[in-house]
């Protein structure tokens, strides 16, 4: 039976919510808004970021390039697992978000019990099935085979944690949802120094290598996991939570499978389009492939503020849609194409002023450095279509979308597969070809964003429409 809210309590839900850490983004200037909600975020992100550049120092410093190179092997299934985690809890927080837009506090407190079972469960399925699969898995993959033990080991303790990185994903995704973006930021702190703590302890101290380095990620993931759900009960009202709130709503947990999977796909097609790309790339020689890995590097990067920006709009569009307040989603659009204009102009500016300094901060080979500063001017004028990918599927996640994921993700997959061949056997632009592609594949995605966003098919995707009052 649909829940009816008066005016009334519509306007105590929202005041709860400015005397909490719980953001209310249905009112206040646009820009304002997600420069705030991004900020924190974009900090936690280039620390996550410095955190794998320390990690992979440990490793491969304390323990060899071999194991180095084993725990690399593990990427395409650790990434997998966390898309799909990712995704799940993304799932949650648009549905939150849409639910606390509308003022629906009964239904947010559901959401997120519901949405917990089905995130706890699915991470323990994840855990088995990777437990069971990861040797012939790996072996599939074609995983070298002086560094395929070092991999299995690493890969049986990660996946039997993944349970902890998708609590942990879940607790980001729905407080960010409900406007907090600060305490996912304090607990990205807290994982990223216990982690590399742990790892200098693990792996220096105990010499346990790799299964070091796995352990040390799954304890710091689940002592943040559980540290957010402790922190969010104690200062987040929405999670002050009574019995019947509890109860298990098949209704709320089918939808959120719904809206949920197909953004854990999404990012699976995109993690398989840069596994094509990267065959493509190792084809060409030793030096080509060596400065595709540092502007890739530098690549990740430059995606922080965007990605930051794509999940700011994401929640803002999730609570305004949810308010039926489709005017402000329209104007965070606009606004957040101009942040992304500025973005992209400083990097440009800093890739064609500094692009060589950039890559002899990564390498010492003459070759490599004139091949990765011309791969990444090329690459750096396309970031503005980097953007527009970003901020156009925030905000259609955030409206929830979820055809467009399917969409996004194979144009990612086709599009580099496609505009590699062309490059190299139409165009003729030999190793330039890896970056061309690259830059091409994200002008379409953008462009294709841009074009489902004027279609407005969004704007009758909010799972609450039926359900605000007037």
């Amino acid at each position: 039976m649909n829940i009816y809210y008066t005016d009334l309590h519509f306007k105590e839900v929202k005041a709860m919510a400015k005397t909490s850490v719980v953001k209310d983004m249905t009112t206040g200037n646009e820009t304002r808004l997600l420069i705030n909600f991004m900020l924190p975020m974009l900090v936690g992100n280039i620390f996550q970021q410095l955190y794998n550049i320390a990690d992979s120092i440990i490793v491969g410093q304390h323990v060899g390039s071999d194991s180095l190179g084993a725990i690399g092997c593990t990427a395409p299934i650790t990434f997998l697992f966390f898309s799909i985690c990712h995704g799940l809890g993304m799932g949650a927080g648009i549905m939150v978000a849409q639910y606390f837009g509308a003022g629906n506090e009964e239904k947010v407190k559901k959401t997120l019990t519901n949405s917990f079972y089905m995130v706890a469960l699915l991470g323990i399925l994840l855990s088995v099935l990777g437990v069971v699969f990861t040797r012939p898995v790996l072996e599939l993959l074609g995983t070298p085979a002086n560094q395929l033990e070092d991999a299995v080991k690493y890969m049986h303790i990660t996946c039997a944690g993944t349970i902890a990185v998708a609590i942990y994903n879940y607790a980001s995704q729905v407080m960010r949802a409900l406007g907090d973006a600060k305490t996912p930021l304090y607990f990205i702190f807290v994982a990223t120094i216990l982690n590399i703590l742990l790892d200098l302890y693990f792996i220096i101290d105990l010499n346990m290598g790799v299964e070091g380095a796995a352990y040390a990620t799954i304890i710091a993931q689940g002592i943040s996991a559980v540290g957010s759900l402790i922190t969010a009960a104690i200062i987040n009202p929405y999670f002050k939570l009574k019995w019947s709130h509890f109860a298990v709503d098949a209704g709320l947990t089918k939808l959120c499978l719904k809206v949920g999977l197909p953004l854990g796909m999404q990012g699976f097609a995109i993690a398989v389009s840069c596994v094509i790309l990267q065959a493509f790339v190792n084809s060409f020689d030793e030096n080509v492939v060596t400065a595709f890995t540092v502007t890739s590097r530098v690549e990740q990067f430059v995606q922080q503020p965007y990605s930051s920006l794509a999940m700011a709009i994401s929640t803002f569009t999730g609570q305004n849609m949810g308010a039926g307040q489709e005017h402000r989603v329209r104007k965070a659009l606009h606004s957040s194409i101009a942040i992304c204009g500025v973005i992209s102009v400083v990097m440009l500016v800093a890739c064609f002023g500094a692009g060589e300094l950039i890559v002899r901060c990564f390498v010492e080979d003459l070759a490599v450095i004139k091949i990765g500063t011309m791969g990444l001017m090329i690459i750096s004028t396309m970031f503005f279509p980097l953007g527009i990918i970003y901020v156009t599927r925030g905000l259609l996640n955030g409206a929830n979308d979820s055809a467009y994921a399917f969409i996004n993700g194979g144009i990612e997959v086709t599009g580099r597969i496609l505009f590699s061949v062309l490059m190299v056997f139409v165009v003729g632009a030999g190793q330039w070809s890896v970056w061309l592609a690259t830059g091409l594949t994200w002008l379409l995605a953008g462009s294709v964003g841009v074009i489902r966003y004027k279609q407005n098919i969004w704007v009758e995707k909010s799972i609450t429409r039926e359900k605000i009052c007037a």
